[in-house]
Order: structure tokens, then C-alpha cells, then sequence
């Protein structure tokens, strides 16, 4: 138990300071002054990596075991009510291993983005999470199974580059959900990965 909550406070460390960097360098004032040209739909196309952390109600595999994992594509879509304001749908998603097979833990999570500043955005929701197998590695009576839960997700961006109706971002994300089993049984997943996102207005 210590050494989980050992690795569980690292990671929030590791979170905090993260935000806390990307926070501090919206403020610095940027030398292009482009206006946005935020209006209507949104859509964007993540891409990135990190870490997720798996605990079956077993307890097998446990939250002190994280693995690395990529996240691709991960989409946002959505309608700008104003030049600050969006509401948007998210599939979050990350590769993990469990017992040999290759499995994705996402969600489809209806979610709020604001503007702070001209660049930098915050974001979040709340919705359904999924465990399913991946794609590419679905065996029939092994790996084949689907669940679905809840999940919770806030993120914060960094505009790099824009221009017009285009955006390229620095973000940062935490997925927490669970998916229920069978045998009233739950998998409990913790995600964090740093990528870029590629926006169209």
C-alpha cells in the first residue's frame, strides 16, 4: 500500500509540474499577435505518449506497475458557441497489456473547452469509458471482450503554431475511469500522456 501511494504521489508531482510549466509559458507574451479565427466546428487529431496505470477489483495487474503507452489517434470535435468557448466530444485512448493481449482504454467523453488566453486552452468531461480489445489484436473466446463504465478527463494546451483556421498545440491529459466486468467485477485505469493536437475551425 505505501509503495503505492509512493508511485501515486510521484505521478501527481510529475502532473502538477507539468501544468504548472505549461501554464507558465502561456503567460510569456508571444511576438506573433495573430487573431483567431475560432468559429464554428472544431476538429482536431491528437497524437502523443506516456503512462497507464491498471487495478483490477482482483488486483491484478496494481496501480505500482505502470506501463508506457502511445495514444493515436485520439479525436475532438465540436461547435464554438463563441471565439472562447466550445463544447466538444473526445475519444481518449491508450494501448496497454494485459496477460499477453493487447488492449484500449478510452471513452466517448462529452466535455467543455475554454480559452484562458489567446493560445492557451483548458478542457474537460465527463462520460463513458471502454475497454475493449485492440484492433489489431482481437482472438476469438481470448481477447474479445467489450466493457464500458465511467470516465473523467481534464487536459491543457499550448498553440505553437496558427494560422487562420489551423492550430498546432502542446497538450497534456488525465483520463480516470473504471470499466465494469463480469462477476461484478471493475478495472480502475489512471492515464497521462503528453502529445500534439492539429486543429481545423
Amino acid at each position: 500500500m505505501k509503495t503505492i501511494k509512493k508511485k501515486f504521489i510521484i505521478k501527481m508531482a510529475f502532473i502538477a509540474c507539468t501544468l504548472m510549466s505549461t501554464v507558465a509559458f502561456s503567460q510569456n507574451s508571444s511576438t506573433d499577435q495573430t487573431i483567431s479565427q475560432r468559429k464554428g466546428f472544431m476538429l482536431e487529431i491528437g497524437l502523443g505518449g506516456g503512462i497507464i496505470s491498471i487495478e483490477d477489483s482482483n488486483g491484478i495487474p496494481s496501480f505500482d506497475e505502470s506501463q508506457g503507452a502511445i495514444s493515436f489517434p485520439e479525436l475532438k470535435f465540436g461547435y464554438m458557441l463563441n471565439d472562447k468557448l466550445a463544447i466538444t466530444a473526445s475519444t481518449p485512448g491508450m494501448i496497454y497489456e494485459f496477460q499477453d493481449n493487447d488492449r484500449h482504454f478510452g471513452g466517448f467523453i462529452p466535455s467543455v473547452q475554454y480559452w484562458v488566453k489567446d493560445r492557451w486552452w483548458i478542457h474537460g468531461g465527463l462520460g463513458l469509458a471502454i475497454d475493449s480489445p485492440a484492433l489489431y489484436d482481437i482472438e476469438d473466446n481470448v481477447n474479445d471482450d467489450w466493457n464500458f463504465g465511467c470516465a473523467v478527463m481534464a487536459s491543457t494546451g499550448y498553440e505553437v503554431y496558427k494560422k487562420k483556421n489551423f492550430a498546432i498545440n502542446i497538450q497534456s491529459k488525465l483520463v480516470m475511469g473504471r470499466a465494469f466486468l463480469e462477476q461484478d467485477a471493475h478495472r480502475d485505469v489512471v492515464t497521462f500522456n503528453l502529445g500534439l493536437g492539429f486543429s481545423w475551425f
